[in-house]
């Protein structure tokens, strides 16, 4: 065999080498860009156009281009749901479910962070009035019945922060009305103290509704 041809030969073997393995560094290389594309697109995008701009073109108008699509693709997918969203399917909560269903309510409601809890009166499992007369005692029900409701969705009276308060005898709440010290022991809601001329049942003398907002 004369030098000629095997220095052909040994180049065309070094040209073989040299080619497998720049295959394996591409094939390499696709393959991170593919699960980086997973982890973060953004910067997938960022090297594309960086090789792009390297080997290709090499000017400014390009490399402005390049910053403005990049940007785009840095831009949330709107079709597909953040990790933080809220589910926003209502989650109806019944304290007493055959009293609620008879009389048409739910005792509350959640939405994501939010939580409506209708009027709490002071009465029995059959709903009938309990502590009649007793206005201190009727409030102490209502936020004992108020408590089941938070305890359910896993809050407490700090995380309220709308109260309501309806009474038939706002003079005599307002004697009683120091007992809330007791319940919110952080700070107290916003809300409306209002007097009006009945309830439910004649023999309810308070009803207490309340809004949260959790932190979770």
């Amino acid at each position: 065999m004369n030098l000629s041809k095997k220095w052909k030969l040994q180049h065309i073997q070094r040209l073989k080498t040299k080619t497998k393995t720049k295959n394996k560094k591409i094939l390499k290389f696709i393959t991170l860009l593919i699960g980086g594309f997973f982890i973060y697109p953004p910067f997938v995008c960022f090297v594309i156009l960086a090789i792009i701009n390297h080997k290709l073109f090499k000017m400014k108008k390009i490399v402005i281009v390049s910053v403005i699509f990049f940007l785009s693709c840095a831009q949330p997918n709107k079709s597909e749901k953040s990790s933080d969203e809220c589910n926003q399917n209502p989650e109806y909560f019944l304290l007493r479910p055959e009293v609620e269903k008879g009389f048409g309510y739910s005792h509350a409601v959640k939405i994501c962070n939010q939580i409506k809890i209708s009027g709490a009166v002071s009465m029995d499992e059959s709903a009938n009035p309990t502590a009649v007369g007793d206005m201190e005692q009727q409030m102490k029900n209502c936020y004992a019945d108020l408590k089941k409701v938070l305890d359910h969705y896993n809050a407490t009276f700090d995380d309220v922060v709308v109260e309501n308060i309806f009474t038939t005898d706002m003079n005599r709440f307002l004697e009683v009305a120091s007992y809330r010290n007791k319940i919110y022991t952080k700070h107290f809601p916003t809300g409306s103290w209002l007097g009006v001329k009945e309830l439910a049942f004649p023999e309810f003398m308070i009803e207490i509704e309340l809004e949260v907002h959790l932190n979770k």
